[in-house]
């Protein structure tokens, strides 16, 4: 069986999108923001991979070239967006929303869709050594700002 993302002999790219929709899902949630629709994401990352479609080489990665397409999808959504009523959300996921949108992505990517700073680099088409740079200063903010929220002082 292929991993996420890869082509099983005969699978069309149609099937190949469908088997990563929760990995798009999962991903959207996460970035979700009180002004971003997990939903709305996932239907505009979908509209635009099936606009961008002639785009697609065979040979790359789905599911990099999906969540690629998530990325500017979000971008775009980002600039657009209007306010929304406050979600009721966890400490540690207001600390995420907390993050800066460049940041919170690379930290998703990295540690809930499990990609290598090297696939994330190409996702986001920013240098690793920028994805390594925002993922360390993402998660030195969140880990201040969960001590902060628990009542912890930074001891040194």
């Amino acid at each position: 069986m292929a991993a996420p993302g890869e082509c099983s002999p005969g699978m069309e790219v149609h099937d190949r999108v469908t088997q990563l929709i929760p990995h798009l899902r999962r991903y959207a949630r996460a970035l979700g923001t009180n002004e971003i629709s997990s939903d709305e994401l996932v239907r505009a990352t979908l509209e635009r991979a099936q606009a961008q479609l002639d785009r697609y080489s065979p040979e790359a990665d789905l599911r990099i070239w999906l969540f690629s397409q998530m990325h500017h999808s979000y971008i775009a959504q980002l600039r657009g967006a209007e306010a929304a009523a406050e979600l009721e959300r966890s400490d540690f996921e207001r600390a995420i929303a907390s993050l800066p949108p460049s940041h919170r992505e690379i930290f998703l990517l990295v540690t809930l869709e499990d990609l290598s700073y090297q696939d994330v680099a190409r996702t986001l088409e920013i240098p690793i050594g920028t994805v390594m740079s925002r993922l360390s200063r993402a998660r030195e903010k969140l880990r201040l700002l969960l001590m902060s929220q628990a009542g912890l002082r930074l001891v040194r």
